[in-house]
């Protein structure tokens, strides 16, 4: 790269922009600019040339053509390499470009925004893009910046190597431009597939997804494994946005932990706490406000609480934090915390708090799973809990108190590894039985692990009760209602068990399978 003596600036996110085109000012650049960006500048007193007085064609077609012209990029194109190439502009008049400062249109932004089809069409950039990539092409000779948190980096670059971005920087530039054109692309034509109509995009022929490194855990699920935190770009972030307030660096196994127990939490109306370890709930329990709702989650199984993520879908507040002391926890999420409980909390010193906003759809609204090779894509398992579309097969129907029962473990049990059982009433869960390779086992498991008396308690199970015993086992225990996806071929067999045993049993019809 030649000491760079003309840059080119137009850009729709103006952060920053009038201190770059000051300190480029300053060393000597001339800028070409254009629209609302040659306005900013030249109303803060940056000296610029407009691209029209560059081309000697003004702006065209409301705007649509701007910097489409062979003044504009020859000078970015032209390899600085070949005598030919210089030649060549040097007989047309058209000084090189050294320096491409470009972001683009908001697509993503307007196209979630409700705007109409007309409008983000206009907010597909033609000419930005096509600057960029000639940039990007030619970075042996020209910097390309699409990113305003660059902008220090290159003026200083310019300052100490006299006006030359070092050539590791152009190239690190122009692998990001290239990422940035490819993301705005990728949201183009996704957006043209959903607003087609046609049912079959739910899973497009070509999925991309754009993930950027955010961060570096010091391992993986075990020490030995490496490993890193991406986010999908264009979207709301990891967590979506979350912001750790104190504690040290979140670890691989806290985001999967905090990622389960915020979605279980934001599954209820009332205030809920989620206990989670292992990707799995060891408590879930909802109350008057958050500390009602942590008590009867705590005290499903407060042994394993040891070391787990709890998560609120309410603020924590200064009660809650008192009650949390005595527990060690690795992680709190809450969409807000209050000052006072911020000041209690910042007493552990090993505590990771999340403030952390309610799940929202994926960027792809879609749930992938690698395997070797590609990925499973699956529509998220989601959707209202609505006992008034459930039948009741048995003698018995449930009584009210056991229907709200039966409608807080059906929420809770999609939390819950398969296969599996919840055990609980109308506030909290009792007994929680996880990821057995048989039902059977996981109706002893909760029936074991609950700490106290399963009488007129109640039971979900994710998936159909293939056989009678597990239905046999809750029974046995105490429980009186049990609510189940129906569908097995043994369902009149399991029905019969409930009538002998005068268990209410609801049919949901939806299974809630969570490998």
């Amino acid at each position: 790269m030649l000491k760079a003596q003309r840059a080119l600036i137009s850009v729709f996110d103006k952060r920053g922009v009038v201190d770059l085109g000051r300190g480029l000012h300053r060393l000597g650049v001339e800028i070409v600019s254009t629209g609302g960006t040659a306005e900013a500048l030249a109303r803060e007193g940056v000296p610029i040339v407009r691209v029209s007085e560059a081309t000697g064609v003004p702006e065209m077609l409301d705007g649509r053509v701007k910097t489409l012209h062979p003044r504009i990029h020859g000078g970015i194109l032209a390899d600085r390499s070949k005598s030919s190439h210089l030649a060549e502009l040097t007989r047309l008049g058209i000084p090189p470009i050294d320096l491409v400062v470009v972001n683009l249109y908001p697509f993503y932004d307007t196209a979630r925004s409700g705007a109409s089809f007309e409008e983000v069409v206009e907010m597909i950039d033609i000419g930005g893009p096509a600057m960029i990539r000639a940039a990007a092409k030619n970075h042996r000779g020209v910097a390309v910046v699409v990113d305003p948190d660059d902008y220090p980096q290159v003026l200083a670059a310019l300052e100490d190597a006299d006006g030359v971005v070092p050539g590791a920087l152009r190239r690190r530039l122009a692998i990001k431009a290239f990422r940035h054109t490819q993301t705005y692309d990728a949201e183009i034509a996704g957006w043209l597939e959903r607003e087609s109509g046609d049912p079959a995009v739910r899973f497009p022929d070509h999925l991309i997804l754009d993930l950027k490194r955010e961060m570096e855990p010091r391992y993986g699920e075990n020490p030995h494994q490496a490993a890193a935190l991406y986010r999908v770009l264009g979207g709301p972030g990891v967590l979506d946005g979350y912001e750790q307030l104190q504690g040290k660096e979140l670890s691989f196994n806290n985001f999967l932990d905090a990622d389960a127990a915020r979605r279980i939490v934001a599954l209820y109306e009332e205030p809920a706490v989620a206990i989670v370890k292992h990707n799995n709930p060891c408590g879930v329990g909802v109350g008057g406000d958050p500390v009602e709702a942590y008590t009867r989650a705590l005290a499903c199984d407060p042994q394993s609480a040891f070391g787990s993520v709890v998560a609120l879908n309410r603020p924590a507040d200064r009660e809650l934090a008192a009650a949390l002391a005595s527990l060690f926890v690795e992680v709190v999420v809450a969409p807000e915390f209050s000052p006072e409980a911020a000041r209690a909390f910042a007493e552990k010193k090993r505590l990771r708090l999340l403030r952390c906003p309610p799940p929202a759809p994926s960027a792809s609204d879609l749930d992938l799973r690698p395997v070797a090779g590609g990925f499973l894509a699956q529509e998220p398992d989601e959707g209202p809990v609505d006992p008034g579309e459930w039948t009741c097969p048995t003698r018995r129907q449930p009584s009210d108190e056991e229907l709200r029962g039966l409608v807080f473990v059906w929420r809770a049990v999609r939390g819950v590894k398969s296969n599996a059982i919840v055990v609980g009433n109308e506030h909290q869960t009792l007994g929680i039985g996880a990821g057995q390779m048989s039902r059977v086992d996981s109706c002893r498991l909760a029936v074991e692990k609950a700490q106290s008396a399963l009488t007129g308690a109640v039971a979900a199970s994710d998936a159909f009760f293939p056989f009678r015993d597990g239905l046999d086992v809750l029974a046995e225990a105490g429980v009186t209602a049990v609510v189940q996806p129906g569908g097995s071929r043994r369902d009149a067999e399991v029905v019969a068990a409930a009538d002998e045993r005068r268990v209410a049993m609801m049919l949901t019809g939806r299974r809630h399978f969570r490998h």
